[in-house]
Order: structure tokens, then C-alpha cells, then sequence
């Protein structure tokens, strides 16, 4: 499992006859069927990357628990769609009186009858996913970075606060790209850029985004969720 793209178009996906972010299935609520350990196949018409994938991924599990059901349960089948061994997987869905009618996370019931779907791409990651894109895409964003180095505007202090628990204080100028930004954060804390998923708002920060643009006030906080390094 393991293994949510981060483009504003959403990519088109094939599986099979079916369609890996729709989980009707005609199964009969209640029957609970334990976790499959076969993986779905899926592949996108456009290639995506990996740094698109986690993007996608983050965005879907920042926004899930304002979607109907209970908090804990959709912290719970986020938690075993990020466990590579299915046996701990099942522990926590069984920990959590969590029912999959087909054996998939992509469908599931809490205890009380309420309905969760979770898409395929926050499952099993696509057949033709390009994983040494985010070497180019940083490049590229590293000779806009250098074109745009000119600061402009009057610098003002923001707050930044880490998942890891750690917090600083920056500069940053109204003109600063979230990569200028990201980089820096690299240098001070050896987090790598593509780990780094910024949020100010309740908004998710792409990296193109200007100071100006996420329109982040003094003295604020911007919240960045390091995500752990991928093994695979």
C-alpha cells in the first residue's frame, strides 16, 4: 500500500473497466470481508510524477474529515493505506470496527453505518508513474528561482512550523516563491524539497506561489507537513 498529484487538471485513469476513484461495488453493506492482498492496477493517460502523486494524496487526507463520517475512522484508513504490511493494515482497521465490504480500502463503514471512499490513488500508486520527474521539476523550478532572485517589496517576518515539531522565524520578502522558501528549509533542515507540503489557511501552497499570491500576513503561521522519505 502506501505509495494522494498536484496538478490543477485532474489526469484521466484507467483500470481496467472500472474507475479507481469510484467504489460502487453492490455489495451489501454490513458483510465484511477481510483486506485483499492483491493491488489494484491503475495508470494514468497522462504520466504522473511522484511529487504529483503525494501532492494529490495530502490534499485528499487534509480534506477528508470535512466530508461525512468521524474523524478517527478517516485518521484510520489513512494510517493503513500508508502501512506496507497488510497484517498491520488489518490491525488497524479491525482496531478501529472499521467494515470493507470488498476487501478494499476503498470502500469502508464505521460501526454506525457511515460510508467512507477512499480513491485508488491514495491506495496503490500508478503502473506508469514517473519517479525521476521530481529531479527535472526541480531544476526547472531552481532557473525560475535564480530568474526571480531579486527580491521585491519590504520583508517581514513569518512564523514556520514543522510536523517534526520544530518552529523558526523567517524574512520573506512579498515576491519569495513557497520553492525559494522550501529550499531553505532544505539548507536548515535537511528536509528534501519534495517532502515538504506547505498549508497556510486551510490552503494548501504550490510551489510557483508567491508570498503575495498565498497572501501571508505578518507574524502568521504557515504550516508545513514533512512527509516520511519514500522507500520504495
Amino acid at each position: 500500500m502506501g505509495g494522494c498529484m498536484g496538478t490543477s487538471r485532474e489526469p484521466s485513469i484507467n483500470v481496467g473497466s472500472g474507475d479507481p476513484l469510484s467504489t460502487s461495488t453492490g455489495v451489501a453493506i454490513g458483510r465484511n470481508q477481510p483486506l485483499s492482498r492483491e493491488k489494484q492496477e491503475w495508470s494514468t493517460e497522462v504520466p504522473m510524477t511522484e511529487r504529483q502523486l503525494r501532492s494529490k494524496r495530502d490534499e485528499f487526507w487534509e480534506t477528508a474529515p470535512a466530508f461525512e463520517g468521524r474523524k478517527e475512522i478517516w485518521d484510520a484508513l489513512k494510517a493503513a493505506t500508508e502501512q506496507e504490511d497488510i497484517s498491520m493494515a488489518q490491525a488497524i482497521v479491525d482496531s478501529a470496527n472499521i467494515s470493507l465490504p470488498t476487501g478494499s480500502l476503498t470502500e469502508a463503514y464505521d460501526e454506525l453505518g457511515n460510508n467512507y471512499k477512499v480513491p485508488l490513488y491514495c491506495i496503490n500508486k500508478p503502473s506508469n508513474l514517473i519517479k525521476n520527474e521530481d529531479i527535472r521539476e526541480t531544476t526547472v523550478n531552481d532557473n525560475e528561482d535564480e530568474e526571480k532572485d531579486v527580491p521585491t517589496g519590504e520583508a517581514y517576518p513569518v512564523k514556520f512550523r514543522l510536523s517534526t515539531g520544530k518552529e523558526m522565524k523567517l524574512q520573506v520578502y512579498p515576491s519569495d516563491t513557497i520553492h525559494k522558501l522550501k529550499k531553505i528549509i532544505n539548507k536548515r533542515e535537511g528536509v528534501a524539497i519534495v517532502r515538504q507540503r506547505w498549508f497556510y489557511s486551510g490552503r494548501l501552497l504550490t510551489d510557483k506561489m508567491t508570498v503575495q499570491d498565498a497572501d501571508i500576513k505578518k507574524g502568521y503561521v504557515v504550516q508545513i507537513i514533512v512527509s516520511e522519505e519514500d522507500k520504495s
